[in-house]
Parts: structure tokens; sequence; C-alpha cells
């Protein structure tokens, strides 16, 4: 059910149609709808619990989207939209470049990566302080202290950061230093996560499940966009197949199918599609042709020496040569990618 405002609605209308909401046994949430009311497809009127709630100040209609995908999907928002993360634009028609380790591991390492990717042209930095691995034996990140190394690479170099969030307290933490909060593909169906984070005021990555649907995914990025954060770009990180050449199987097709299905910005992560250093420039030149709005990628110094995923990541050298074929490649579909 939809309940639509008038914009002059005082705060005290609102709360009286959220305790009506709520005395009917739903939930409320406050969503701010691009289009108008009367600009609805899909809407049909709510001839049922709508009727103890549609003489209440303050309320011009009560209507009811029928698709599950109320707010994702293009029939909700034809025009692209468009997700700010610092100063950097993701869904505008460009491709946006984010690339920094996969975990933080410590101040030199990432304060060296940081200035490196950003000198060869990345506009976000990317790194874990919260890493969720298949084993419990395996390094888990460093907490907070790795937020407040992100964070000071961020004041070094000017790029905005986006790290993981595993759990609801950990969601509360990043969400004090990073400008964007990645939930990773393990918990894209942790819901309770995504409606926490949808509530954090902050933009959200949120990554395709290694075996989730185009419409699972949506609905994933339901839950937050229903808890009032319309700010959220989908990530395509590669599927579980039977293939053994690869740790999964970069799904290319995802990306077209998704942009006619949603106007949300959806971008490729080819470090952990593959989980192959020399599989990650190719398949990011591919990601970019398809139509990408942007490539997140894992850089390190020193690979041979990394706590997590050492073997998926590139030199910050390759990174610089990547970044001269995507421009290259970008040129030649009309797009920009990248600061530099």
């Amino acid at each position: 059910m939809i309940v639509v405002m008038n914009k002059s609605a005082s705060s005290g209308d609102i709360n009286k149609v959220k305790e009506q909401i709520q005395h009917l046994g739903y939930k409320p949430h406050n969503v701010r709808f691009q289009s108008s009311a009367s600009d609805a497809n899909l809407k049909q009127k709510n001839q049922n619990s709508g009727k103890q709630i549609e003489d209440l100040p303050g309320v011009v209609d009560i209507l009811e989207d029928s698709p599950q995908e109320k707010l994702s999907s293009r029939n909700h928002r034809k025009e692209n939209t468009l997700v700010t993360v610092g100063d950097v634009v993701f869904g505008d028609g460009n491709a946006v470049m984010i690339a920094g380790p996969c975990a933080v591991e410590s101040r030199d390492q990432v304060i060296e990566t940081a200035q490196r990717v950003q000198e060869s042209g990345a506009q976000v930095l990317r790194g874990g302080a919260f890493k969720p691995r298949t084993s419990p034996y395996s390094f888990q990140g460093l907490g907070e202290r790795g937020l407040a190394l992100l964070a000071e690479a961020r004041e070094l170099t000017g790029l905005p950061i986006v790290t993981e969030a595993v759990d609801q307290d950990s969601a509360r933490l990043v969400a004090q230093y990073a400008d964007m909060i990645q939930i990773g593909a393990r918990n894209m169906q942790n819901f309770s996560l995504l409606e926490e984070v949808g509530q954090l005021g902050k933009p959200v990555m949120l990554k395709r499940g290694m075996s989730a649907t185009l419409k699972e995914t949506l609905l994933s990025a339901e839950y937050i966009m229903s808890n009032g954060c319309s700010d959220v770009v989908v990530c395509e990180r590669g599927i579980r197949t039977f293939s053994r050449h690869s740790r999964n199987t970069l799904d290319l097709g995802f990306i077209p199918a998704f942009k006619a299905e949603s106007h949300l910005p959806v971008i490729v992560d080819p470090s952990h599609a593959s989980g192959r250093h020399d599989s990650v420039m190719p398949l990011a030149y591919a990601a970019l042709s398809v139509g990408a709005d942007g490539i997140m990628v894992d850089v390190h110094g020193h690979p041979e020496h990394a706590k997590v995923d050492g073997f998926q990541a590139i030199l910050p050298d390759e990174f610089a040569e990547m970044m001269a074929n995507l421009k290259a490649i970008a040129n030649v579909l009309h797009r920009n990618i990248g600061s530099l």
C-alpha cells in the first residue's frame, strides 16, 4: 500500500498515518517518489485497508503497486537514477573507476595504494575493514582501525571510500567513516542488514549474490530502498557455475538485462568474478563495453604477501595500463571513465 501525502502535510499528520498503518498490522516506511501519484501505470486503488486511512489529515490518495519491485523497477522510474558519492556520480552515462586493496592490512599499504590508484585516475577508493570469510581461521579485517586508515587515505587523496558492512553493528560503524556502504554477496539476502543500511543515510553498493537471479537482486535492493535509501548501486561480481578456470563466472549479460528492468546504476567487479589477476583486465574491458556504470578492481602493491585474495589483485602499474586501455575503449563508446 502507498499512502500519498500532501506536500504541506505536517509531521503530526504523517505520524497519525503511520500509527494507523501499524494498527492495521503493516510496517510503515518513508519513501520519496520521483514520479507523481497520477503517473503510475502499475498503481491501482486499494479498496480495503485504505478506507481507514484516506480520511486522515494530509492524505492525498491511497495506492497500491501490483509488482513486488515497487521502487527499483523502471516501471516506477523511467529515467536513470544518479547516485552521488562524494563528488562522483554513478549512472550519468559515464563509468566510475573504483580501486584499492581487497582488505586494509596496514597504514603503509592502504596509503600507498590509494595514492597510486588516484594518480592513475581512480575516482573511489575501495578497501575492506570487515571481511566475511569462508573459513573462520582466515584474516577477518582490522575493524574500526581499518576504517580509520581508509579515512586517512581519503584525507590525503580526496578519494571517497566504499567499504563493506557485515552486520548491523558494523553497518552503523561503517556509516560513521565511509562515503558508501557495501553489502557483500554473502549478505545480499541478509534482510535485517539491508533494512539497517537503508536507514543510515549513506549510498549503498549492493553486490549480487553468487546464486541470485535478477529478480532476487532487485528485491534485495527493494529492502534498502523501502527503508529510505534511494541511492543504491548494484554490483555484478560473478555467479557460481560449473566453471573450474575461474572462481566465479562473470555474467556480462546481467548488465543490459538489469538496465532494462531497473533505473539503478549497475557496476562490475572483475576481480572477485574471476579470482585471477590475469583475467581482471580483459574482463574490465568487456564490462565497459556492455554498458557498466562502473568497474571495481583489487589493487595491491605486493599481492604475494596479501592477507586476502592476493591472487586476484593487480599491481599499481598494471592498473595504470588498464586505465589507459579503458579510456581508449570509452572514447570509442563516447563515454568517459576515471578522473584523468
